[in-house]
């Protein structure tokens, strides 16, 4: 890779998978010791799930939200370390791959970030398990379009990942609904999503409030990067800012597309980006936005071995 400070990528939750990180651990010992210090703070072994599953336990929301968060950062780490990449010209995430890229970032530090990423995690499954809701993902609709069709449903648009395509989310009733008119209203597919709940809708709200005191009383410092954040899709800045965005995040649409697009425009030319995370999602939606973006993905031992 020729440019050494890339835009910097994490992903968000559905990108885990069985045996994530166990060739990275296997091969560099400061990986080990990072996925040590995790079980440490966490007080149960994290590492064990991620290495060896079983599926059903990493896909627990209390468990893939951490699992993701260590994994994108001993990937992260492991690029400086081997110099592949001299830092990061500017880092975002997906959903919790924000707490992820604040901590590439310099906003937290390792144990802060792990430990607000376990309590959003345990809340949001909790308000998981106390609603009855269910997302869905919308090919082929502009965003006026999925706005409507949400709202005619009763539920809400919860990312906006690339073009074409737009995941909604609320109460199981509403996503079923959307999911037998959306041929009917003209789009290409509507597929609910094999998920625990309903993300980044109100049904999360109970969440965002128990949430936010641990936000509140978080050491944030002002990131030593540009930050682009899933709210509002531009740059935040300030402590305050951040926790802000944070804490409504958790209730609040994801604009993912926009965050690309942003850290883009602010990039020099040819813009380069790097995922630190398994299955190559956010490379899909890099590409599938703009194909003159230039992004490589980093998860396993095997993606460090050819590096130009």
């Amino acid at each position: 890779m020729e440019k050494l400070r890339p835009g910097i990528l994490f992903s968000g939750q559905g990108a885990q998978s069985v045996g994530m990180g166990k060739t990275l651990a296997a091969a560099h010992v400061e990986v080990s010791k990072r996925l040590e210090e995790a079980d440490e703070i966490l007080g149960w072994k994290l590492s064990e799930i991620m290495f060896d599953g079983p599926a059903e336990a990493l896909t627990e929301t209390r468990v893939c939200q951490p699992a993701l968060f260590v994994h994108g950062l001993i990937v992260f780490e492991l690029l400086q370390s081997q110099g592949i990449i001299d830092g990061a010209a500017a880092v975002s995430g997906l959903s919790l791959g924000e707490i992820t890229a604040l901590t590439a970032g310099g906003a937290l530090d390792f144990e802060t970030g792990l430990r607000l990423v376990a309590e959003r995690g345990r809340l949001m499954q909790e308000a998981c398990e106390a609603t009855e809701g269910s997302m869905a993902s919308v090919i082929g609709g502009t965003r006026e379009a999925v706005n409507d069709f949400a709202e005619e449903c009763g539920v809400e648009v919860a990312n906006l990942n690339c073009p074409g395509q737009i995941v909604i989310s609320g109460v199981q009733e509403g996503i079923t609904k959307a999911v037998g008119l959306g041929r009917e209203r003209g789009f290409k597919l509507v597929k609910e999503l094999p998920v625990a709940g309903a993300y980044h809708s109100r049904l999360m709200e109970s969440a965002r409030e128990q949430f936010s005191p641990y936000v509140e009383k978080a050491t944030i410092r002002e990131p030593e990067c540009p930050f682009y954040a899933n709210v509002s899709g531009g740059r935040l800045s300030t402590p305050d800012e951040i926790r802000e965005g944070l804490i409504a995040q958790v209730v609040s649409s994801v604009r993912f597309e926009d965050c690309m697009r942003s850290m883009i425009a602010d990039q020099d030319e040819p813009a380069e980006l790097v995922e630190c995370g398994p299955g190559k999602i956010l490379a899909g939606l890099v590409r599938r936005t703009d194909r003159a973006w230039n992004i490589r993905s980093f998860a396993e031992l095997e993606d460090f071995s050819v590096t130009g």
